[in-house]
């Protein structure tokens, strides 16, 4: 009674929304629109052999390839269980206000591993490797039982799996049978699962185009086989993406999940025209999955309110007028932008510096990587926020100017011309590591910056020296970058078709789980060859993204056309601009010479301080009123996330007495599914 008492807070907070819904006559005008109460609907999943724990179970004793621990096979009389504990969450759920749940029947979760004998090896009435009947009972006897104990006035939605990228898969014949039975069980709507989670194809990444996967969802509602309502899913993001989606006849309904962290008023905002003004969902999973697989509280790196809005409160004009500040804010980039977008929101007035003559500091990199357009959106988004505020008379941009400690000096006095800053926030981000390597004067020699910022021509053959995450981007980029078509794309440019040949998903659906034989991918030409070197030892890539590093390395690998090269000494680059290294330690070290037309430095970052020191280093007043965020205080790797997060949490404390230089980094805290995750991994190494 506890845990439903706690949903109900929810669902009453839901039930008590108004939702405007239209309609059309019949010369097709539209009509006056009413209002509905929201509906709200509760996913109910059983991971299956996905479990992070010893005790996981499934269909037979088998092992994911993503997880350390083998499941046990569930008994029969434990499936008939596991039936009615769906069946009884189901009742929970109405009680506690729910209008119907999700029962989750694909991405490779306990039901799925049912259906497929990939994962079923059973022999009883739940199994059968040729008895696709057997397979899909246990699917049939949760949907049928929860519409028994709920009723005819629940709404009951299957998350059907129909493509499953994954050998051995379920068919498109299986798919079809399994949708009309799904329809003579009871269900209101038919949802669409895409990929198992150890699909080696990426499915929601931000490489992924928008809607690539909703020709599934058209197929099958082309068959005309079940009348219920069918949903489109998977890197849906945006308004205009949807409307296509509805207008073509891919589907019914549409899916959202992660757009609502990143802008909860999505629809809100595409309702009344402010498409613009919506904070895009980039996709990149950093705050979302990557924390829930870890334990951490999701949330989103465009938005670190998402799931933390009790404690990151963003009230317009809160700042009382004895409160208000004058801040000056050096640096346009990710932390800059949040911090200016906060701050001049709840009252403070802010005047923002930047050399560049656009905001977006690092993301304008970014944006030209393949696979990361959708980081135009997030730029997109705070100049139509920080423009907005220009117009209130809260904030002031002066781009184009560089700022010097002099200056700052000069604006912070009382003789000050301009109006006197109060407080400077020093948001300068990063510049490249040089690394100490003879001959790394010689004209062949490009920065990171030098290739994404400034277009420098690249040659063919090109030794890129550090594997991190700028050293995969700039891999990728030269891997697939053409420099006689020189256009960045945006994310609604991103050929669908393309990426589903480049990965070898069939969109015919004429073979088991749409996986494409080896043979028959085609894959776009590269334009480069790259060797992609680290100092250290182990795999590359190995810091990057939990759910997406494995994309970004399969990537270059099977494009044949990158080697990648583990503990790496830089011995010299010669007069011919050649590279010179040495390849492991000791006994079993090796030399060779690299032959390339280009060597691109991506050997890290470094803070860049140089105003926060001057400060410290004058001795004067000003030090106590400067405070240094994003990559200018940590660089590491160009960290987005904790960037936007740290420039939102300082704007909102800027203002309180215990927040000094030094003591201004706040983030959120540790919880305890957080730090059950890491013992269990501690006792697992």
């Amino acid at each position: 009674e506890t845990e439903r008492d706690k949903h109900k807070v929810v669902t009453d907070m839901v039930h008590s929304i108004r939702i405007p819904t239209y309609s059309t006559t019949t010369n097709n005008t539209t009509a006056t629109p009413t209002t509905e109460p929201g509906r709200i609907c509760l996913q109910i999943l059983h991971t299956g052999r996905y479990a992070y724990h010893p005790f996981a179970v499934s269909a037979s004793n088998t092992k994911s390839p993503i997880s350390p621990f083998k499941a046990k096979e569930l008994s029969t009389s434990d499936v008939k269980s596991t039936i009615r504990d769906f069946a009884h969450c189901a009742s929970l759920a109405k009680e506690a206000g729910y209008d119907g749940v999700e029962i989750m029947g694909s991405e490779g979760y306990l039901i799925n591993q049912f259906l497929v004998s990939k994962t079923n090896q059973r022999t009883d009435e739940y199994g059968g490797s040729d008895n696709f009947g057997n397979r899909m009972r246990l699917a049939v006897e949760i949907v049928k039982e929860t519409r028994k104990a709920c009723g005819l006035d629940f709404i009951v939605i299957f998350r059907l799996s129909m493509l499953d990228l994954v050998k051995d898969g379920s068919s498109w014949e299986e798919i079809k049978v399994l949708a009309q039975a799904m329809e003579d069980a009871g269900v209101t709507i038919i949802n669409t699962g895409i990929g198992w989670h150890e699909a080696r194809i990426p499915t929601i990444a931000t490489s992924v185009p928008r809607g690539a996967f909703s020709f599934v969802t058209k197929k099958l509602r082309d068959e005309k086989i079940v009348s219920v309502p069918l949903c489109a899913t998977n890197r849906i993001n945006a308004p205009s993406t949807v409307e296509s989606i509805l207008a073509n006849g891919s589907a019914d309904l549409i899916s959202m999940a992660r757009p609502f962290l990143a802008d909860p008023d999505i629809v809100k905002k595409s309702r009344e025209g402010r498409d613009q003004e919506i904070n895009t969902c980039i996709a990149c999973n950093q705050a979302c999955l990557d924390h829930a697989f870890i334990g951490k509280t999701a949330s989103c790196l465009v938005n670190p309110r998402a799931c933390n809005e009790t404690e990151i409160m963003i009230e317009p004009d809160s700042v009382s007028s004895d409160n208000k500040l004058n801040i000056g804010v050096v640096g346009s980039g990710p932390a800059g932008m949040a911090f200016t977008h906060t701050a001049a929101t709840i009252g403070h007035h802010v005047t923002l510096f930047d050399k560049s003559d656009e905001i977006g500091g690092q993301f304008n990199m970014a944006k030209r990587v393949p696979g990361k357009e959708e980081f135009h959106e997030t730029i997109r988004y705070f100049t139509v926020q920080l423009e907005k505020l220009r117009k209130e008379g809260k904030l002031d941009m002066q781009l184009g100017t560089e700022m010097s400690y002099s200056e700052m000096e000069r604006r912070s006095g009382g003789d000050a011309v301009d109006r006197k800053i109060d407080t400077w926030i020093i948001a300068t981000g990063v510049e490249p590591r040089v690394p100490d390597i003879p001959g790394l004067d010689h004209p062949n020699v490009l920065s990171y910056i030098d290739v994404l910022r400034n277009k420098a021509k690249v040659g063919h053959k090109v030794a890129v020296i550090g594997a991190g995450g700028i050293g995969f981007d700039v891999s990728e980029y030269l891997l697939h970058h053409d420099d006689v078509d020189d256009h960045d794309k945006k994310a609604d440019e991103v050929d669908v078709d393309e990426f589903l040949e480049n990965w070898g998903v069939d969109k015919n659906k004429s073979v088991m789980a749409g996986l494409l034989p080896e043979e028959d991918i085609q894959m776009t030409k590269p334009h480069r060859e790259i060797v992609l070197m680290q100092r250290k030892k182990g795999k590359l890539g190995a810091g990057l993204g939990k759910t997406t590093g494995w994309i970004h390395r399969s990537t270059l690998l099977r494009s044949k056309q990158v080697e990648m090269i583990a503990e790496v000494s830089y011995d010299k680059i010669d007069a011919n601009g050649h590279l010179h290294i040495t390849i492991g330690k000791g006994d079993k070290k090796s030399t060779r010479v690299l032959e390339v037309d280009n060597i691109v430095l991506c050997a890290g970052q470094i803070s860049k301080r140089v105003l926060e020191e001057a400060a410290v280093d004058s001795g004067g007043d000003l030090a106590s009123k400067v405070f240094t965020i994003g990559g200018a205080y940590e660089a590491g790797e160009l960290d987005a996330k904790r960037a936007i997060d740290m420039g939102t949490r300082l704007a909102l404390r800027i203002k309180d007495d215990d927040v000094v230089p030094g003591k201004h980094a706040f983030q959120a805290g540790v919880g305890a599914e957080e730090k059950l995750y890491d013992t269990m991994m501690k006792l697992m190494r």
